[in-house]
């Protein structure tokens, strides 16, 4: 097998999380793992350009085998559900280049724990153990994308494989 490398968002206007991870004979690894900030005093399209650009130039320097962008699921607040739509949709200009999946945060633990019910801090412990990390990954925005990006991994080594498909 060879090392296979995905990347997860976690889709914010203001923080969005990122985790790179590779899938190897000997495990999964972290390459990298963060957040991209916007600036709260730059226009919102500024804003989108840049978190687009920076999303961009990861994409290029790790030349993933796909992208996985958690998918936008809000019920209480519409304006905070836009902003992150639109972060998302920058997101996805970024990974034209590149297969897609998209993950609601239900699919996200119901893969990571196997419950797709399960508190944020039981995900965040699971990541923290199938990357073999010595601790929990702080932001939780960037432990949201490191959890992203297993989850395309581990739709890769599933029996169909991983095709470009938006979820």
């Amino acid at each position: 097998m060879t090392a296979t490398v995905a990347i997860g968002f976690d889709p914010g206007l203001a923080i969005t999380g990122y985790g790179v991870v590779q899938d190897a004979e000997d495990g999964w690894r972290v390459l990298a793992g963060g957040v991209i900030r916007t600036r709260s005093d730059q226009p919102r399209a500024e804003r989108l350009r840049d978190l687009c650009q920076e999303a961009r130039e990861l994409i290029e320097m790790y030349r993933p085998c796909g992208v996985a962008i958690e998918e936008v699921f809000f019920a209480t607040n519409a304006q905070t559900a836009m902003r992150t739509a639109e972060a998302r949709g920058a997101l996805l200009v970024a990974a034209a280049a590149v297969p897609v999946r998209g993950y609601t945060p239900l699919q996200v633990k119901k893969r990571i724990t196997g419950y797709g019910k399960a508190e944020k801090a039981q995900v965040q412990a699971m990541v923290k153990r199938l990357l073999r990390l010595p601790e929990i990954p702080k932001p939780d925005d960037m432990a949201d994308g490191l959890a992203l990006a297993l989850c395309y991994l581990l739709d890769a080594r599933g029996p169909e494989g991983v095709d470009d498909v938006y979820l």
